[in-house]
């Protein structure tokens, strides 16, 4: 995500300062840089504001993360889920990684482990309701949902930081250059795969992760 900070790239003032006015000047810049450049001080520079005209409208830049999460989240319905129990619990699973890939930067968020979006909730309610369904005990349910959302987000910061690395970069990769000097006798299996170890571990293989993950936790708590 490059950061854009040209008087061309600015969003002016709108007609009126509002809450959803603020949200969706967030929104932009967060695309565009990363939550780690959204400041309030940015932010009010993009509205041709000053950061205490956005006081009146936001508590903090926590509240101001929150109410992005929230934004963000409501553009997803909550669909009709499987009857099948394992079925519905990959589903429910899947589905909170398709929202989170939508919008990579909501990762980077949500790993402070702190903030969350309400509106965004029955995703969990629905992982956890899934994997009571499939004969988890409550302690065991969240357990699995721990397990998945740190293999999904832990996916998606990779993908995202190995991206936003290659926007900057040229030339061959420092892995690149590290395989190439491996010691065959040392290592024969990287060096049999180097070739091929960019397409081998860059493929969407998240769905059939999840379900091992799932499969595993599944049977574990059946024993």
């Amino acid at each position: 995500m490059a950061s854009s900070t040209s008087g061309s790239s600015r969003l002016g003032r709108p007609a009126r300062l509002s809450q959803d006015a603020i949200v969706t000047a967030a929104q932009l810049i967060l695309d565009r840089a990363g939550p780690e450049q959204l400041s309030m001080r940015r932010l009010a520079k993009e509205l041709s504001s000053t950061p205490m005209a956005l006081y009146h409208h936001v508590r903090d830049k926590d509240e101001l993360l929150m109410l992005v999460l929230d934004a963000h989240a409501a553009r997803f319905s909550r669909p009709k889920q499987p009857t099948e129990p394992r079925a519905r619990f990959v589903t429910a699973a899947n589905l909170l990684y398709e929202v989170l890939a939508d919008c990579p930067w909501i990762v980077e968020i949500l790993a402070s482990d702190d903030l969350l979006a309400v509106s965004a909730l029955w995703i969990v309610e629905d992982i956890l309701d899934a994997a009571i369904a499939c004969g988890l005990s409550e302690a065991d349910a969240v357990y699995a949902y721990r397990t998945i959302w740190y293999y999904t987000a832990g996916e998606l910061l990779i993908r995202m930081t190995r991206n936003r690395r290659r926007a900057v970069s040229e030339g061959p990769s420092h892995r690149d250059k590290a395989f190439a000097k491996l010691d065959p006798e040392k290592y024969p299996r990287l060096t049999s795969t180097a070739s091929n170890w960019p397409q081998l571990t860059e493929r969407d293989t998240h769905k059939r992760g999840l379900e091992d993950i799932i499969d595993a936790i599944i049977a574990r708590c059946a024993k």
